[in-house]
């Protein structure tokens, strides 16, 4: 151990690290919920709020804003990392790269900042104790995945503290080697894709799934705005990216309300086929101000969907060559290609051994996007060898677990009385 190392340890010791007291917390989280809502769409925040009223779990999926309030609390090494910001287990999945690998990673990086690199590794564990109280997981089982996760967390960031930076960046999880075998990933049950039909041999169409997946009619005043996004786009791409682009050509669009978290924003999918080639799927994204900015600071980045862009290139491991990011004068978005072999844990009956392998694949993929962007030598010197690490991350995510489901309690009263509104 260096000498860095153990000054940090003596200033902060693990079995301190992160821990958690009601009493800390500073802003009552449902100020922070309204806080966050105040710039989504008011006609889709009902069906954010029926989604957060399914279970304690659900309602942490959208509280990202509460707990980007509470960890700015916590005691931490000053060790910073280019953050997911809402790293829920959820957040993880398998998608297929351009190249048509499957692997791994974090998906969705909407609250992207860099940060306190243990704020992330926070989200996770707690997320694990709250979803396997809510699907009936017993306790010391949960407590196991927490463990799990934690310990391959610091296991991976000594690994990569001994490897040169290149190889840092060029790993990546492959799902056939470490995943698939486990059985810990349900490809076909977390399958969410639009389905598309052919009215013609020629010209593919969105099927419509309303009310949460409709196609866009000609009139449609979002028509006009997607067309004007997808040009602003397109002139801002790289030259490779942009000769890719042009070889296709819209032919569909449609609204998509998805997970909870985002729900609120605007969303939308574009279908650009490419003669007898398979299909482009597109998604823009209005982008908005990271849950981790007040705590943090503004991003170096004025415009939110560059932010986006920036972190998710700096933390996955597979690029994107479609990412991009524009505006429409008010507001900010970002585009990607919508992961076309998308899947994440299965929750559906899901097993404690199954959740444990799974935290444990989170905790590596969570190490590796740290590693890209953080230094891997000083967060592992500081983490060491001994389980204290996974100690403290134990204690902070049982304390922490408690707190979720209170707030859920009085998030579940609040809209009885009115003050969330909810689809029936």
């Amino acid at each position: 151990m260096n000498a860095a190392a153990k000054a940090l340890r003596k200033r902060l010791p693990r079995a301190t690290l992160c821990v958690w007291d009601d009493a800390m917390r500073a802003e009552d989280p449902l100020a922070a919920l309204r806080r966050q809502e105040s710039t989504r769409i008011p006609a889709l925040l009902p069906i954010r709020h029926q989604r957060m009223r399914r279970d304690p779990f659900s309602f942490l999926r959208g509280s990202a804003a509460i707990a980007a309030s509470d960890f700015a609390a916590l005691r931490v090494t000053g060790l910073r990392a280019q953050l997911c910001g809402d790293a829920h287990l959820l957040n993880f999945a398998v998608y297929s790269t351009a190249e048509r690998a499957l692997v791994f990673d974090l998906v969705d990086l909407d609250e992207t900042l860099p940060g306190p690199w243990e704020w992330d590794m926070l989200r996770l564990c707690s997320s694990l104790v709250v979803f396997a109280a809510s699907v009936g997981i017993r306790n010391d089982r949960a407590q196991d995945a927490v463990v799990a996760a934690a310990q391959a967390y610091r296991e991976a960031m000594n690994a990569y503290a001994q490897l040169d930076p290149l190889v840092i960046w060029y790993d990546r999880i492959e799902v056939d080697a470490r995943i698939a075998d486990d059985g810990a990933m349900r490809a076909a049950a977390a399958a969410r894709m639009p389905t598309l039909a052919s009215p013609n041999e020629r010209t593919p169409r969105f099927v419509d799934r309303p009310p949460l997946f409709r196609r866009l009619r000609h009139a449609d005043e979002r028509v006009e705005l997607a067309h004007g996004i997808l040009r602003s786009y397109r002139g801002a791409l790289p030259d490779d990216s942009r000769a890719l682009f042009d070889r296709y050509h819209t032919v569909d669009m449609a609204l998509d309300i998805v997970g909870i978290g985002g729900v609120g924003t605007l969303s939308l999918v574009v279908l650009l086929p490419a003669g007898s080639e398979r299909p482009l799927l597109l998604q823009i994204r209005e982008a908005q101000r990271s849950t981790l900015e007040r705590p943090l600071g503004l991003s170096r980045f004025a415009h939110h969907g560059e932010r986006i862009v920036a972190g998710e290139r700096l933390v996955q491991a597979a690029s994107d060559p479609f990412l991009g990011w524009t505006s429409d004068g008010d507001r900010d978005f970002h585009l990607r290609r919508l992961p076309d072999a998308h899947a994440s844990l299965d929750t559906t009956g899901v097993r404690a051994s199954t959740l444990i392998r799974y935290a444990r694949h989170c905790g590596r993929a969570l190490a590796r996007a740290h590693a890209r962007s953080g230094e891997p030598s000083a967060i592992g010197g500081y983490l060491g060898n001994s389980a204290e690490f996974e100690e403290a991350m134990l204690q902070f995510s049982l304390a922490y677990g408690v707190r979720c489901e209170r707030d859920y309690s009085a998030f579940v009263a609040a809209c009885a009385r009115g003050e969330f509104a909810f689809d029936e």
